[in-house]
């Protein structure tokens, strides 16, 4: 048990790790309420986009959320043989039209690899901010790409 004296009456509180899937939803709720208080609800939408050829085979995707009108790419994969051939920014083209028609005002997402930054620099991404060594020996990159309206 700890005892802290705020403003001066002592209390005493402890501090738990737990385990279990439900540990964590008190914070979760709590702290939801009071963003969605300050910023507007969260309206939180998943999505997926996947690619695939004409029998049906899977060549790559893109799974993410659509929130406070930003759709952020969680998860972007193209397979090693469809590299280099136009799927990424076909996906990434699709993307967007889907950020548009939910009235979205930019997509955002991060990348560990430098192959995947300069890709989605070339796809009009803006680097945001980078954190060094996470994952160890790599860095973890933000990016950001503002939509403009279209024409």
């Amino acid at each position: 048990m700890m005892e802290i004296t705020p403003q001066s009456k002592p209390f005493s509180f402890c501090i738990a790790r737990e385990t279990a899937p439900e540990a964590g939803r008190a914070t979760r709720d709590r702290l939801a309420a009071e963003v969605a208080a300050d910023f507007g609800p969260r309206d939180e939408r998943a999505f997926a986009l996947v690619a695939r050829d004409a029998a049906g085979e899977w060549l790559g995707g893109v799974n993410g959320v659509i929130h406070w009108r930003w759709l952020y790419v969680a998860q972007f994969f193209v397979a090693e043989p469809w590299r280099k051939r136009g799927l990424g920014a076909a996906l990434l083209a699709e993307a967007e039209r889907l950020a548009r028609e939910t009235d979205c005002v930019g997509l955002y997402l991060d990348t560990f690899g430098p192959c995947a930054l300069a890709f989605y620099q070339a796809q009009g991404f803006v680097l945001a901010g980078t954190i060094e060594n996470f994952p160890p020996g790599a860095a973890r990159t933000f990016l950001y790409r503002p939509l403009t309206p279209a024409i």
